[in-house]
């Protein structure tokens, strides 16, 4: 490997032609011949390995105020050409790291490029973030779902904030600083929110708060594809990503709707939590405004009520999954959309897809909706679409996810009842079960939970609420004198 020289020069330039003299000028040796110590500064020119017939080119670096700065810099270069260890392919890669460096940059450290040459990682990638990440979403084999929920963080933070810093340099602090801006912007849009002002109101119209748990899952897309960054493409060595901090991305607890939360919900139009479950007689209410209104769905909404299937596992029953000699159901798919695009496919985990068995009055709803589907079909005729689905239109047609979810709300909306999601109705199953004896463990395989931690932390608060609900039930009862009894 060529050694390289060391020498000065200077700015100076032919007062005849105006050309720069460079190391020509005569200012820079004195009389004896020996460099003159403050004109000029020093340099180094390096000859850099090439690939098999490429033209010759030179590490060429005119900043130093000392020789033996530039010394120590042409040595610092010498080193890292010396990791390739007589590797020609990977000398010619520390080559081009070598010589893409600005003018005023500083080399690389040695034990940084030492470190990824020892783990097989390129030495001259200079990838950006930005360019980065849609990439490695093209090339992943996912759930279309979790697709565009990894395109929104990209498009929508990830690379706004870090697209333009490369791969290499992306550092814990940099992701900090990220959530630091999503934070403040989502605070700022709460105050607009709640200004006095129409103009400042509208001025956020349409945009998103950007939540704990929303950030959690930013930070584990990042996570991922730096990880991927590090195992499948061998681009970096360290990933920031794991060792940023976040505030909690709890769940929200579920509350009940008492008698309390209501009153403060008539006068405010505020609910105490994203999560609210009704009182069984309200639970009641709903089931018959429903019957009565909207029988076609009816015995679906009653299903999730009581078993406390997801949307897209009961519009996914199938008819053979029913089997009412057992009174038990068997859970193996569900439909859920693509955007809005409908989509079938198999329950995501072994917890999830499971048999739950019926109770008498769910079976009896079976039989009295199979009823009115042969009826149905019996209208229909010809026309009929077979579609194995035992939840269908009257003319046989699969229901759309967002229809279900769409004519839930306007039955909750016209019955004047408190306000709750269709999921709601799940964790309206989950805490009467809870309520009415059974332990954590049946009430998470009826829910298919994958672990028994989630059940209980989205659960057991509940039941505070409807034992305080009961208590005010039974005083009230006590007070009214009966015969045999005294008054409370």
């Amino acid at each position: 490997m060529a050694e390289g020289s060391v020498t000065k020069f200077c700015t100076c330039r032919d007062k005849d032609t105006g050309k720069r003299l460079n190391g020509r000028c005569p200012k820079l040796r004195r009389p004896s011949g020996a460099w003159h110590p403050t004109h000029g500064r020093w340099s180094y020119q390096l000859e850099l390995p090439r690939a098999v017939g490429e033209p010759r080119r030179q590490l060429r670096r005119y900043r130093f105020d000392n020789r033996d700065e530039a010394v120590a810099e042409r040595e610092h270069a010498l080193a890292l050409l010396a990791l390739a260890g007589g590797n020609n392919d990977l000398a010619v890669e520390i080559g081009d790291l070598l010589h893409q460096v600005k003018p005023t940059a500083p080399l690389p450290e040695r034990d940084m490029i030492a470190r990824r040459v020892k783990a097989g990682v390129p030495a001259s990638t200079a990838k950006l973030l930005g360019d980065y990440l849609p990439e490695w979403l093209t090339g992943r084999q996912i759930e279309p779902g979790t697709r565009r929920s990894y395109d929104s963080h990209i498009r929508n933070h990830l690379n706004p904030h870090l697209g333009h810093i490369p791969l290499e340099k992306l550092r814990v602090g940099h992701i900090q600083a990220m959530f630091a801006a999503i934070a403040d912007r989502s605070t700022a849009i709460e105050v607009a929110r709640s200004s006095d002002d129409p103009a400042v109101r509208a001025s956020v119209k349409g945009e998103r708060i950007t939540g704990a748990a929303t950030m959690h899952r930013i930070r584990a897309t990042l996570r991922k594809a730096l990880n991927d960054a590090i195992g499948k493409h061998r681009l970096i060595e360290f990933n920031p990503a794991m060792h940023v901090e976040l505030p909690s991305g709890k769940r929200p607890k579920a509350r009940v709707w008492t008698a309390a939360a209501v009153k403060h919900w008539r006068a405010t139009g505020e609910r105490p939590s994203p999560v609210m479950v009704w009182t069984p007689e309200q639970a009641g209410q709903f089931l018959d405004y429903a019957e009565a209104h909207d029988l076609v769905l009816y015995h679906l909404y009653a299903l999730i009520l009581h078993r406390g299937l997801r949307r897209g596992e009961a519009i996914g029953l199938r008819d053979i999954d029913l089997d009412l000699d057992d009174a038990a159901i068997h859970l193996v798919q569900q439909i859920t959309t693509d955007g809005y695009t409908p989509v079938t496919k198999s329950l995501k985990s072994d917890s999830s897809e499971r048999t739950v068995t019926l109770d008498d009055s769910t079976v009896a709803n079976f039989r009295s909706y199979l009823a009115m589907r042969a009826r149905w079909q019996l209208v229909s005729g010809h026309t009929w679409v077979t579609t194995g689905l035992m939840f269908v239109q009257p003319g046989g047609q699969p229901w759309h996810p967002d229809t279900v979810t769409k004519r839930f709300d306007d039955l909750v909306e016209k019955s004047g009842l408190p306000p709750i999601r269709l999921h709601d109705l799940r964790h309206c199953a989950a805490t009467y079960l809870k309520a009415s004896g059974a332990d954590i463990k049946d009430i998470q395989e009826t829910l298919g939970h994958s672990t028994h931690n989630l059940t209980a932390d989205t659960y057991t608060s509940v039941l505070h609420e409807l034992e305080t609900e009961r208590e005010k039930a039974n005083a009230a009862v006590a007070l009214v004198p009966r015969s045999g009894r005294k008054a409370a």
